[in-house]
Order: C-alpha cells, then sequence, then structure tokens
C-alpha cells in the first residue's frame, strides 16, 4: 500500500492571515468566466474610488443564513452600544459549570459548543464599511504576496469543514462544526468584497470538490490554522502599531482575528475530546494520521513542496511562509526574529484569555516558539542618537 494510501495528501498552502487581510473570495455581484472564476479587469484610480463607494457596505444578501438557528443582524443595524456588547461577548465566555472539564466528558463537550455557539458574533465581521485607501496605501495592499494562496486556502478550508461536519454522528460537534465552516464562508464574502472595492487581481479559482477523505483534510485544515493564526496574532500586532496601513483597515478585520481565535479552540478541544473517546486500536491509527499531519506541514512550511500545487504540477511563486517571513509587507520598521516570536506569544495569551480556562488551548506552536526563544539572542538596543 502506497503513503498516499494511508495518508491522503492534499496541499494546503499557509498564509496565517497576515494582517489578517487574506481569506476570500467568489461573492455574487461579481464577475464570472464560463468556469466560474472571478474575473477582475484592469481598473484606473476612478474605478478603484467607484468600487470602494459601490462596495462601502458588505452586502448581507451574499451570506446564506447561519446554521444551529443562529441569526445575523440587519444591515441597518447600527446601534454602536449594541454591536460593542456583542463585539466584548465574542471575546468573553466561561461556562456555568462547576467542575473539571475533562475532555472526553459530556461536560467538557456541552461547555465547547456552548462556547462556540454563544461567541458567535451577527455583527462582526458581517458589516463593514470599508475605507477609502490613497493610491499609496492601495498599492502597499495589493502588492501583498498572498493573495492566490489565501483565495485557495479558504476556499478548501470551508468545504473540507462542512464535509466534515456532514460526515459526523454526534449532532452536536456537527452542529459546531458546521457553524465553523459557515464562518470561513463568511470570511470569504468578507474579502471577496475587499478584492473587489482594492482592485485586487486574482488568478481563476481552482475547482473545490469534497475531500475523499474527510478526517484527513479536516486535521491538516485545523493545525494549519493553529498554526497560521499563532504567527498571524503577532503580525496583526506588528500592523496595528507601526501603522503602516491605516488604522481603519486594520481595525476592520480585528473581529476577522478574534474568530480565527474561536476556530482553533474548537479544533483544540474536539481533538482533545475525540483523542479520549477512541478505542485503542482506532486512537493509534488516529495518531498516526496526526504524526503525518505535523510531517507533510512541516515539508510544505520549509519549502521542499512549494514548487508543486495540490494537482503535482509547478505552483505560481508566492510566499507560503508569509506568516514568518511577512513583517517587512506590514510594517515599515525592523522587527527582529525574537522580537516577533515573543509578540506572537502575548498575542496568543491575550486573545485567549477572555475564554473559560478549562477549555484546552492549541499547544505545541507556542512551547515550540518558548523553545526557540531559549536559543535567540534579543537583539542590541540601538544607541540614541
Amino acid at each position: 500500500m502506497s503513503s498516499h494510501a494511508l495518508f491522503p495528501i492534499e496541499r494546503r498552502h499557509g498564509f496565517g492571515l497576515p494582517a489578517a487581510l487574506l481569506l476570500i473570495v467568489r461573492a455574487s455581484g461579481a464577475s464570472y468566466a464560463s468556469d466560474g472564476s472571478l474575473l477582475f479587469p484592469p481598473s484606473s484610480s476612478a474605478d478603484n474610488v467607484r468600487r470602494q463607494e459601490s462596495l462601502a457596505r458588505m452586502s448581507l444578501s451574499e451570506l446564506s443564513p447561519p446554521p444551529s438557528g443562529l441569526k445575523l443582524a440587519s444591515s441597518g443595524a447600527d446601534d454602536a452600544g449594541i454591536i460593542a456588547a456583542a463585539d466584548q461577548a465574542a471575546r468573553h465566555w466561561v461556562s456555568p459549570f462547576k467542575g473539571k472539564l475533562t475532555p472526553g466528558s459530556e461536560a467538557h463537550k456541552q461547555a465547547t459548543l456552548r462556547m462556540f455557539l454563544e461567541t458567535f458574533n451577527p455583527y462582526k465581521p458581517t458589516i463593514i464599511d470599508w475605507p477609502k485607501l490613497s493610491d499609496e496605501e492601495r498599492d502597499r495592499l495589493t502588492s501583498l504576496p498572498i493573495w492566490d494562496i489565501a483565495v485557495q486556502t479558504e476556499g478548501k478550508a470551508r468545504i473540507r469543514m462542512a464535509s466534515y461536519a456532514e460526515s459526523l454522528r454526534d449532532p452536536a460537534w456537527r452542529e459546531a462544526i458546521a457553524l465553523n465552516g459557515w464562518e470561513e464562508g463568511r470570511h470569504k464574502v468578507v474579502l471577496s468584497n475587499l478584492v473587489q472595492a482594492y482592485g485586487i487581481v486574482l488568478e481563476p479559482e481552482p475547482p473545490y470538490p469534497p475531500p475523499k477523505h474527510t478526517e484527513w483534510a479536516y486535521l491538516v485544515t485545523g493545525f494549519s490554522e493553529c498554526i497560521d493564526s499563532f504567527f498571524a496574532f503577532g503580525l496583526f500586532a506588528v500592523a496595528q502599531r507601526s501603522g503602516f496601513f491605516p488604522p481603519e483597515l486594520v481595525d476592520t478585520f480585528e473581529p476577522v482575528m478574534q474568530e480565527e481565535c474561536r476556530h482553533i479552540l474548537l479544533f483544540a478541544n474536539w481533538l482533545a475530546a475525540h483523542r479520549r473517546n477512541l478505542p485503542i486500536w482506532r486512537r493509534i491509527w488516529f495518531e498516526m494520521q496526526v504524526a503525518a499531519v505535523w510531517v507533510f506541514l512541516g515539508w510544505e512550511r520549509i519549502g521542499l513542496a512549494r514548487g508543486m500545487d495540490g494537482d503535482g504540477k509547478a505552483a505560481k511563486a508566492q510566499d507560503n511562509n508569509f506568516t514568518v517571513t511577512g513583517t517587512k509587507a506590514v510594517s515599515d520598521v525592523d522587527v527582529s526574529v525574537r522580537e516577533l516570536m515573543e509578540l506572537c506569544l502575548s498575542e496568543n495569551d491575550r486573545r485567549f484569555a477572555g475564554y473559560d480556562q478549562r477549555l484546552r488551548r492549541p499547544t505545541t506552536m507556542p512551547a515550540l516558539t518558548r523553545l526557540a526563544c531559549r536559543f535567540i539572542r534579543k537583539p542590541k538596543q540601538k544607541a540614541a542618537a
């Protein structure tokens, strides 16, 4: 039996939401080619202004209703106090259950699922006012070397999560993971509007067929998001502090970043519960899959697989490791590797701090980063001029 039969490798480019401007595409109202891909013709500055004005408010008609009986806010919902309260509720949640939340227990499952459903934000990032950008600011945005990778990653993430949810017998986990997939679709709609608003030109999208091996595909997507989001939290903070992008644009994507935090919190707790409930013979097979996923993702991120796409064809050169190498693209200040690592750690802790401490957090990337920091010297302080 071949290794591909044991562990079906499906390429998933890593991009990690650098400055949270990376998830993407395909909304109604855009122009489509005969194969269903988006078309973005070259545009002038005047076209860009008109496009931004026409897409100043994201159209709710582009979103299907969320699952689980949840409802989106209406496009006229502009009460600042209500929106702020919903944003706060999406960032803070503690289970009313008193006691230990042991992975695999019914209490742990119910806490995890209630966390994910009750922190759903019906306002952000559904209702977005796109800021107008100067030509220089727009050029900075469009020059990021990640847009095609972002498009394909989000297209795969949505279908992989939806497919895995459909395969589950447990209705509670199925409901939560289906909502996760729906939120990935919401990210695509959000970014499709950004693409149109700022005239970003994309390559034609490939088709996104449902995966043949749903659990493998879900593991690849889940672990990838754990890696990418960890570095993205730090890069987003760099972008916020540097002022390299207009604050209005960066702030627009803050809710998207927090939503990614919720996603990987759900994945980490599903993983812990799933492991605990498997019989020993299935647990061994599952751990072999997990090990294979980490090998694949490590192979991908060190660049050994960068020359091929998911079909074994030569891929267009873009930066799969943008979350590690992208500080220059989101900031005009020097940030050392050690400083970025420490910032990723602090931002990771900050984003998870509002959720019940008894729920599991992703641990691999923080642990590896802390280990690496022990061997990387802090940069010398520059002498004052």
